[in-house]
């Protein structure tokens, strides 16, 4: 949605490896947005985004107008399945509809053959993988790592609206996950009780309002079976207006992997 940082970046050095053409959108979306969210607010730095993607060897920026994406009479809507129900599925009510919906529009008009998207959104990232799945798109839909500040916090373009008290404290998210695979590595298997030590850290940072820390399954988001090879622990809150998510994917043996 632009306000593009080092993450985003990434994904662009990414597809240069996988393709001879790099196309960008950069469209905020106003259908991915609830109401008394931040669609408002929500930087738009356009020029800026373009001189970083020129550097970066970009062949194309597609930054559409909404009256171009949904234009008079617009009616129809990608509606994803059971695990855009859950988690920010379930904390932001058609959240995932928006984002199933414009997906479908901008791979149905740039005919990419890959594209990648940020671990950061990881449930983002399963619901529109299944979405080109479940409709036969002819687009893989690749993931790359998160990138972090030097201190853990995920790069986010709602990072900036964090003051900088609220910015010394949002590497709780960081914290949390670091507690669970630390649980994890000690032998600990349970999913409820991987979430409950993390959670722990919270404690700590009453500013933090945190919504969810959960242990599930990396490929369903479902309850993880008692013999599980991987866990994806997933942890979302505010702090302050701001909401912050983020993840961490954990083997057995505690050690945090990658998609």
């Amino acid at each position: 949605m632009g306000a593009l940082h080092e993450g985003h970046l990434q994904l662009v050095r990414c597809a240069r490896k996988k393709a001879d053409v790099v196309a960008v959108s950069i469209f905020v979306n106003p259908t991915q947005f609830g109401p008394n969210e931040d669609f408002d607010r929500y930087p738009r730095v356009l020029d800026a985004d373009l001189e970083l993607l020129d550097r970066e060897g970009v062949s194309i920026v597609f930054a559409p107008s909404v009256a171009e994406m949904y234009p008079d009479g617009f009616q129809t809507m990608v509606e994803p399945g059971a695990m855009a129900q859950v988690l920010d599925g379930a904390a932001r009510p058609g959240h995932f509809r928006g984002v199933a919906t414009v997906c479908a529009k901008l791979f149905s008009i740039l005919n990419p053959d890959f594209a990648v998207m940020g671990q950061k959104d990881y449930q983002q990232f399963l619901i529109v993988r299944q979405m080109a799945e479940d409709l036969n798109l002819p687009v893989q839909i690749l993931a790359h790592p998160i990138v972090r500040e030097p201190d853990g916090l995920a790069m986010s373009s709602r990072n900036r609206y964090l003051n900088a008290r609220e910015r010394a404290q949002a590497v709780v998210l960081r914290r949390s996950l670091d507690a669970a695979g630390r649980a994890i590595a000690s032998g600990e298997a349970d999913p409820d009780a991987i979430s409950a030590e993390a959670r722990k850290v919270f404690n700590n940072c009453p500013d933090f309002l945190h919504e969810y820390f959960v242990a599930v399954d990396p490929d369903t988001l479902a309850k993880p079976r008692e013999d599980w090879n991987r866990i994806v622990c997933l942890v979302a809150g505010r702090m302050g207006s701001t909401r912050l998510i983020d993840n961490a994917l954990f083997s057995r043996s505690g050690e945090e992997e990658t998609l």
